[in-house]
């Protein structure tokens, strides 16, 4: 039965691997009238927490889920409706309302495919249409594809997307092609080769900002435009303690107080998340290849290469994007971007800008793409 005038606010999906979601409490109140885009309810994964937004401009009419309620991807969290959409009406919804096959079917397709580039196995993911030139998401030290699981799908809808876990990190082979930004951007080359992309629009977060800038600098014709996200490689500063501690930390107690620098508000930093940071640092090998990078790239506290200062004349379109509360590379950084750069710097957002403001930041990269 068709309930016309009845919008669902449903769990979203964030991130390839998300199934629940538990509700941490209601942002507004029934009766309020909502803007699009408007945080509603903030719902806690087992990785991070981030506010589900309004996909539509209307009345909550009424809340479905309850605090601390835990529910699968596309259940109903509450309905907008205009007054004249009687109450009985909204009953008969709620109560026939079937969470969509759909978010079963999208199990078919694998969550990640591994490919084998210069004897390193490869984790990655691509999702979204096959037509258009794809956005290559490249990650940075420490992190993997999962850094960006607010913002894949929202490109997703639009243009097809990848995203990898550098060597090293994430499920790759915990293997380095070498410790410069030549021999990371060479080896991101060499991935795009390996699964059949020529060109495409690179998005480069902290160190994955420079691999990204190098890249651009040495193969012009294969980066379609670049968005660097609180990237290095645009000045000399950075948190050395930051990086000693992610690379030395061996338990939750000490890892914690590290992980807190990234983000403006750590309460996001969940056991979750510094337990599966800890799982991957125990890896054979991993401590011992983030202390070679780290010795390549930011030795004595300083960044060794700057390659996004040399941007300008490369004719890739550039956009910088920055939180303003970074302690890991400061945001002054974002103003050295190369003249014609687009450049916002966002408040409320620590390093990880991309999952802080997940709306914010999407909306600028879709921006960004549509004009190049």
């Amino acid at each position: 039965m068709a309930h016309t005038g009845i919008t669902p606010i449903v769990m979203p999906k964030w991130g390839l691997e998300m199934r629940e979601g538990t509700i941490a409490g209601w942002l507004v109140e029934e009766g309020m009238r909502i803007e699009v885009g408007q945080p509603i309810v903030d719902v806690e994964t087992d990785k991070i927490s981030n506010a589900v937004e309004a996909p539509d401009p209307g009345l909550l009419r009424r809340k479905v889920a309850k605090d601390g309620e835990t529910l699968p991807v596309k259940a109903l969290l509450g309905v907008l409706a205009e007054p004249e959409v009687s109450d009985a009406d909204i009953d008969a919804y709620i109560a026939s309302y079937v969470v969509p096959a759909a978010a079963e079917g999208e199990d078919e397709q694998p969550a990640f495919a591994w490919v084998e580039v210069g004897g390193i196995r490869v984790r990655h993911a691509r999702r979204g249409p096959e037509a258009g030139t794809p956005v290559l998401f490249i990650h940075g030290f420490g992190g993997d594809l999962g850094n960006w699981l607010f913002n894949l799908d929202a490109i997703a809808e639009t243009l097809p997307v990848i995203a990898l876990d550098l060597p090293g990190h994430g499920q790759s082979d915990p293997k380095l092609p070498g410790t410069t930004l030549t021999d990371l951007a060479g080896f991101v080359a060499r991935f795009l080769d390996a699964i059949g992309v020529p060109r495409a629009h690179v998005v480069g977060h902290s160190m994955g900002g420079a691999i990204a800038a190098r890249l651009a600098l040495e193969a012009p014709q294969r980066v379609a435009s670049l968005m660097l996200v609180n990237s290095a490689g645009l000045g000399g500063e950075i948190n050395t303690d930051y990086i000693e501690g992610f690379v030395t930390a061996a338990s939750r107690r000490e890892l914690k107080p590290v992980i807190e620098h990234l983000f403006a508000d750590p309460s996001l930093v969940t056991r979750q998340l510094l337990d599966d940071l800890l799982k991957y640092k125990r890896l054979d090998g991993v401590t011992e290849l983030l202390r070679a990078l780290s010795a390549s790239l930011f030795a004595g506290g300083r960044q060794a290469e700057q390659p996004a200062l040399e941007l300008e004349g490369s004719g890739v379109p550039v956009a910088v994007v920055w939180g303003e509360a970074d302690r890991v590379i400061p945001a002054s950084h974002a103003h050295h971007a190369p003249p014609g750069a687009k450049v916002t710097v966002l408040p409320g957002a620590g390093h990880m800008t991309m999952m802080e403001k997940a709306s914010d930041f999407n909306a600028l990269l879709r921006g960004h793409l549509a004009e190049c």
